[in-house]
């Protein structure tokens, strides 16, 4: 193996940016800047469709509501929103209401519906957001925001 004095080795990257023109130079730093400017708009969008959830829970009196900003701490989602109800009927009362709104308001329907009420626990996924609703027994039991204490709390409501 032979090496040149004087001469640094460019990675694979560094030699196309470097063969690759002005204008595709600014095409690339665009596309960059377009995705980075997709995502803040899809994140406030995220953090709109959980702050309406945080709204119609509030509204089905759940308790206890917490939204987490979970963004910095895990790639899971985005969001978590985590709320207790008093009984089973309002569990599924809250779940009930929580679909029904936001399909009649956005179009949207879950991904996937987890749990029962008589389980005491419902994990709603819509993707970035995902809702956990509680019995108080369970709630205390998992201790979900100890779990999550690294993510930034971003609403809570008695």
């Amino acid at each position: 193996m032979s090496l040149r004095l004087g001469h640094t080795r460019r990675s694979g990257r560094a030699r196309r940016l470097a063969r690759m023109s002005e204008a595709g130079r600014r095409l690339m730093v665009y596309c960059r800047r377009t995705s980075i400017s997709a995502d803040r708009e899809q994140s406030l969008e995220e953090q709109a469709l959980a702050r309406r959830i945080v709204e119609i829970a509030s509204d089905k009196q759940a308790s206890d509501i917490v939204l987490l900003d979970i963004r910095p701490v895990a790639t899971v989602a985005d969001y978590f929103v985590v709320m207790s109800t008093a009984s089973e009927r309002q569990l599924t009362a809250v779940v009930r209401d929580i679909e029904d709104a936001l399909r009649e308001e956005a179009d949207l329907r879950p991904l996937r519906i987890e749990g029962r009420a008589a389980s005491g626990w419902v994990l709603i996924d819509y993707g970035d957001v995902i809702v956990h609703v509680f019995s108080a027994e369970q709630r205390a039991f998992y201790r979900l925001e100890e779990l999550w204490a690294t993510a930034v709390p971003l609403v809570r409501v008695q």
